[in-house]
């Protein structure tokens, strides 16, 4: 007889945005992953048997719902906002504060939780750097490698191509998708599917205690491993 499958279940946060929906889609399909639980504040508009919603206000206080977090072996966190239009404070709590929040929460209540962030192309490890959404972007990184997850995978895709059915894809990618090929070949590491960055993070489930920041070319390569 073949080795039996561990179970994973997954948390998805940010499902009402083009990343997190990206993922749920992929995850829903994916025989792979057993259970999802997603948590937004209005209802991500997605049925399964697999899935399960909770309905939640205040992302910077997840006290309330610690009786429903254990039992998940892995978190693929999609949620964040644009630094265009948005305070330094405000960016920094909806970045860096909220995704820490969470991240503690789930660490404390999940010991062999495998932790993937997608920051972004551009992020800045350094802290250091000119741009401010990069250095606080950078800071969610380092300080999420630091958590006692078993693994914590931190993603920075560039150009990220919507799969088709998203509803919550920006109306922009319908204008620009047909530069997505040529993107791809001039300058690979810049350009991925959303296919390709939600089976990454599912193939980071067969992987054991990694600590690892992917670009582009490592987003594509892990989701290309054989499962």
């Amino acid at each position: 007889m073949g080795k039996t499958r561990a179970e994973n279940n997954v948390i998805i946060m940010g499902t009402t945005g083009m990343v997190g929906e990206g993922i749920l889609i992929q995850c829903l399909k994916s025989p792979e992953i057993d259970s999802v639980l997603v948590i937004n504040r209005k209802p991500c508009g997605y049925a399964h048997p697999k899935l399960k919603e909770i309905i939640h206000q205040d992302f910077l206080d997840f006290s309330p719902l610690e009786n429903q977090l254990a039992g998940y072996n892995a978190c693929f966190f999609g949620l964040g906002i644009s630094s265009v239009g948005v305070d330094d404070d405000t960016y920094y709590k909806m970045t860096y504060t909220l995704t820490m929040h969470v991240a503690q929460t789930l660490a404390k209540l999940n010991e062999d939780m495998t932790f993937c962030y997608v920051s972004g192309g551009g992020t800045d490890s350094t802290e250091k750097g000119r741009l401010k959404w990069a250095r606080v972007k950078g800071k969610t990184e380092n300080d999420l490698m630091i958590l006692p997850f078993e693994q914590v995978f931190n993603f920075r895709p560039g150009f990220i191509k919507p799969i088709k059915t998203q509803k919550y894809a920006h109306k922009f990618y319908k204008y620009v998708n047909w530069t997505f090929p040529i993107g791809r070949k001039i300058y690979p590491n810049g350009f991925c599917t959303m296919e390709e960055l939600a089976n990454a993070m599912i193939n980071t489930l067969s992987h054991n205690n990694e600590r690892r920041i992917l670009e582009g070319k490592d987003i594509i390569a892990l989701a290309n491993e054989p499962s």
